[in-house]
């Protein structure tokens, strides 16, 4: 199918490109952008009013299979994702069994192309099992097409392993996505330790969990030369170690959530145990920094550490529910309402913190619409109030804090290779050509 996408407001900075543009879509690539595009036998899209946006990237997302299907699924998840204008998504490696094989990494690719509605990047273990002791074969995860190493959901304590996953992990030229939390420190800890951890009588999670393994890692990252990404920054000293590294030249990027960027302890005062995730909501302060950090460019991306558990799971006592919360299908309504309709980021800049940039770290297809790229992108409606409602997630996790919150702004379709994979009811055309 060829398509012409008339009048949409096209955003894409990598190609200098802000402004009403038609685009033409054929045998799943952008073949001609432009003013006032004609063609023969195309079906003629009106997207007067919306937005059309290179798909939106996530590199860290929990999909849960194989072995978690009851909380999500491949087939869920990639739903979901389309559905929130993600054209691209990870895979992370804390599944049963774990991704710290070839076979695992085959499964997922496999798995993601025969259910998936989007593309699906499978990402490997560090170490075996993820349990921080023994190296993973980093060489076949790689071969196997893993696009990136992680012992997600733990640090690796021991800094002589670490050590050695960065050195021989720099022959595959691909990056580490670091989760930095101290275990010896967080002990039976469940939320922020502060005056709202005190009052609630909640065992608290230190912000020093945190800090204390970023510094040894961007240490270790400096002294080996590996190329380090860091997982959901969530405090100020945090983004103070991540800025003095940058400085010195060490190899790192580093990521916010939109939890992180828009709630506090605070949230927790209810005791819904949605708020109950790793790392933890922090006070306000360090949410302001993250804010700063975000608008003057010192963080480079946005993920959503997608993270669904069943509603049995969650709606436990807050100190037994586990930690995680989703965000495939909020993450783009949050962000604009947060920071684009309060004047904070502008169109470009997001695009830059959820799409080009992850595009940038994995190495992989994406982040603009210029001629002769893929067909990967979204239709936003600016201006479509909403409330998020249990009821209405795709994904099989429902543990959002978001939920029963009003957001400003929804992604209404999604074309992934040149295919339409999601349509809100709102968007200007019929039917999808990738069933879920």
């Amino acid at each position: 199918m060829t398509y012409l996408i008339k009048h949409g407001f096209l955003v894409d900075p990598v190609a200098g490109r802000y402004g009403e543009y038609d685009l033409i879509i054929k045998e799943g690539k952008v073949i001609a952008v432009g003013k006032d595009l004609a063609g023969e036998g195309q079906e003629v899209i009106d997207a007067h009013n919306l937005l059309v946006m290179p798909g939106l990237i996530d590199l860290h997302v929990h999909l849960r299979e194989p072995g978690q299907e009851e909380k999500e699924t491949i087939a869920t998840g990639s739903r979901a994702a389309a559905k929130g204008g993600f054209t691209s998504i990870t895979a992370m490696p804390n599944t049963i069994p774990s991704a710290d094989n070839a076979s695992v990494i085959t499964f997922v690719k496999t798995k993601s192309k025969e259910e998936g509605v989007v593309r699906v990047y499978p990402v490997g273990n560090i170490t075996k099992g993820g349990a921080g002791q023994e190296l993973a074969e980093l060489a076949d995860l790689v071969e196997a097409g893993a696009v990136a190493f992680s012992d997600d959901g733990a640090s690796i304590l021991n800094a002589a392993v670490e050590r050695y996953a960065f050195q021989y992990g720099k022959l595959f030229n691909k990056p580490f996505l670091l989760h930095c939390e101290d275990k010896n420190l967080t002990a039976d800890g469940v939320m922020h330790e502060g005056t709202v951890s005190t009052k609630l009588g909640l065992k608290g999670i230190p912000a020093l969990a945190e800090e204390v393994i970023i510094a040894r890692d961007l240490l270790l990252a400096e002294e080996t030369g590996a190329w380090i990404h860091l997982c959901h920054l969530s405090t100020k000293r945090s983004l103070d170690l991540f800025k003095e590294a940058k400085a010195r030249g060490v190899q790192v990027t580093a990521e916010v959530t939109p939890h992180h960027l828009t709630l506090t302890d605070q949230e927790v005062l209810g005791y819904n145990p949605a708020t109950k995730v790793s790392p933890p909501l922090r006070p306000l302060h360090d949410v302001e920094a993250l804010q700063e950090a975000l608008i003057e460019g010192t963080i480079d991306l946005i993920a959503t550490d997608h993270a669904p558990h069943t509603r049995e799971e969650k709606h436990q006592e807050y100190s037994i529910a586990p930690f995680g919360m989703t965000g495939l299908e909020t993450a783009l309504g949050v962000v604009l309402t947060k920071f684009y309709h309060t004047g904070k980021l502008s169109l470009e800049r997001i695009v830059q913190l959820m799409s080009v940039k992850p595009a940038q770290v994995l190495k992989i297809p994406g982040g603009t619409l210029k001629e002769g790229s893929p067909a990967d992108l979204i239709m936003v409606d600016l201006n479509i109030e909403w409330e998020v409602r249990e009821e209405d997630f795709i994904s099989k996790g429902k543990n959002s804090p978001f939920i029963g919150k009003k957001i400003k702004g929804r992604n209404l379709a999604t074309m992934v290779e040149g295919k339409w994979v999601y349509k809100s009811p709102q968007a200007p055309f019929n039917g999808v050509e990738k069933k879920f």
